[in-house]
């Protein structure tokens, strides 16, 4: 697997991709947001660790051109620890966030994780099938959303999200259980971080956010799937 470290200061670069390569991940090394997305288009990138606040292009606008194209998963780095920081650049489309400084043994979990789901979505291992409500439509055997025909572009997270709704159609999962499912870990203040990455699902698969016709919340309890 190889893995992009993007930030200015080339310090950090250096120190994550140590512990990178302990663990046995190939490194590309970036230090403004256009030498990340060079990197990106150059070779296979299996995933992007890459700081928000840097000279030439900023990380928040790297991930949005990269995003056009590839759907990498992308760990934000940040020396602000706002919450509003942090649901920026999930709504930017972050799979993950982490603020610095940070524990090294913490970013690998968070790295490990990534990668594993990413690995899945290419996997002939995962349960194939093709899922309905309506016009939403998840082949899970080709790893394809369609909404009335139309192809809809999830990143890996948000597409893990979507599955397990709509695998269990009507079943109305807390954020916990979300974030629990599609995580692999316990959840630890996950409200905002599922919360973002529903707003994104529903931006592209409804037609109007304010009245979702697929993707139901239940006040109070968490969200599900509409059974249509």
């Amino acid at each position: 697997m190889k893995i992009l470290i993007c930030d200015d200061e080339r310090e950090i670069v250096e120190a994550i991709e140590i512990y990178l390569k302990s663990e046995g991940y190939e490194t590309v090394k970036a230090y403004n947001g256009r030498e990340a997305y060079e990197a990106v288009e150059k070779g296979d990138v299996h995933l992007i660790i890459m700081d928000i606040m840097m000279p030439v292009t900023d990380g928040i606008t790297a991930m949005a051109r990269i995003r056009e194209s590839k759907n990498i998963p992308v760990i934000m780095l940040s020396a602000k620890s706002e919450d509003s920081d942090k649901i920026f650049g999930l709504q930017m489309g972050a799979d993950d966030y982490i603020t610095k400084p940070f524990n090294p043994m913490e970013l690998l979990a968070r790295v490990k994780s990534q990668l594993r789901r990413y690995t899945e979505l290419g996997s002939a291992d995962i349960t194939t099938g093709v899922y309905k409500s309506g016009g939403l439509v998840v082949d899970d055997s080709r790893k394809i959303v369609t909404i009335d025909g139309d192809d809809v572009k999830l990143t890996p997270v948000q597409y893990k999200i979507l599955l397990l709704l709509i695998k269990n159609k009507g079943r109305v999962y807390s954020i916990d259980e979300i974030y629990q499912n599609v995580w692999n870990e316990n959840a630890y203040n996950s409200e905002n971080t599922v919360a973002v990455h529903i707003r994104n699902i529903r931006e592209k698969i409804e037609i109007n956010t304010r009245e979702p016709k697929y993707l139901k919340v239940v006040w109070g309890i968490g969200y599900k799937i509409e059974s249509i």
